[in-house]
């Protein structure tokens, strides 16, 4: 009698797990995906040595990686320079995904595509002894809200003197990290624009270094602009008044901030 109870209590139990998990799934499926309509970007390190390897790099990246990526869904990419910054030689590749799928089998697209493995064969098939780069480093990013989309500059992609800023800020928690996210949707991202701050693009990074944090890329047409749209930031009233106010304030959400500035290559689409 026992025995029978016992089966009858954990038939009971698993049917209405059961049908607990069910019910979330459904509720789950009824809701539109988090984050739809925002991007995620995948930003390489590659990391190379001085000499012909780096002419390598250049060639594989516009005539193999490039073309074969936008066939895959990849679009556009960026590939800059290290104009001010640790560890020269370093490209930066931006890879733009419309969505985790898209991301998903990009690798698995980029196996199968003949002429992406036959233009990239000399970078691909490297040897040990005079390998193509030293090692690669990656960060996944998905897109904030105030900014869901990658904003490609407005004219031609390159001018001499054209310049990005890659920025990140640290914050001690997830929580912090949010509130920092929070303070650039709700106002932030406005006096930016207002201050003539041109977004590349905002992501909250998904696994990378420097957990949590947020980063993101502006762009300039020269130093000297750089400098006076920071300096028409930082005399903003009202990003005077958003910065003091409790909550957003930096010893509360950031607890460190890093940058640096890149260059685009000739063959950049970005």
């Amino acid at each position: 009698m026992t025995m029978k109870r016992r089966e009858f209590l954990k038939s009971s139990v698993a049917a209405t797990g059961a049908a607990a998990l069910a019910s979330n799934l459904n509720l789950v499926a009824a809701e539109p995906p988090e984050g739809a309509g925002r991007e995620f970007y995948e930003l390489r390190l590659y990391h190379l040595r001085r000499g012909p390897r780096q002419k390598l790099f250049d060639d594989f990246c516009r005539n193999a990686a490039i073309p074969a990526l936008n066939r895959a869904g990849v679009a556009p990419v960026g590939v800059f320079s290290v104009a001010t910054g640790p560890d020269s030689p370093t490209m930066y590749v931006l890879r733009t995904f419309k969505s985790l799928e898209v991301f998903a089998m990009v690798e698995e697209r980029l196996a199968a595509d003949a002429e992406y493995q036959k233009a990239g064969a000399e970078f691909l098939g490297a040897p040990a002894t005079d390998p193509a780069f030293v090692r690669v480093e990656s960060m996944f990013l998905r897109a904030i809200a105030g900014v869901p989309r990658l904003e490609a500059p407005s004219g031609a992609y390159n001018t001499g003197s054209r310049v990005f800023e890659l920025r990140t800020y640290e914050s001690h928690s997830k929580r912090a990290n949010l509130k920092k996210i929070e303070m650039f949707n709700v106002g932030e991202l406005a006096i930016f624009r207002r201050a003539g701050l041109q977004p590349v693009f905002f992501g909250e990074t998904l696994i990378g270094p420097k957990l949590p944090n947020l980063t993101y890329m502006l762009v300039y047409e020269d130093m000297a602009a750089r400098d006076k749209h920071w300096g028409a930031f930082g005399a903003d009233p009202e990003w005077k008044k958003l910065s003091s106010t409790p909550g957003y304030t930096d010893p509360e959400i950031v607890s460190n901030i890093s940058n640096l500035y890149l260059r685009p290559t000739p063959y950049s689409q970005i």
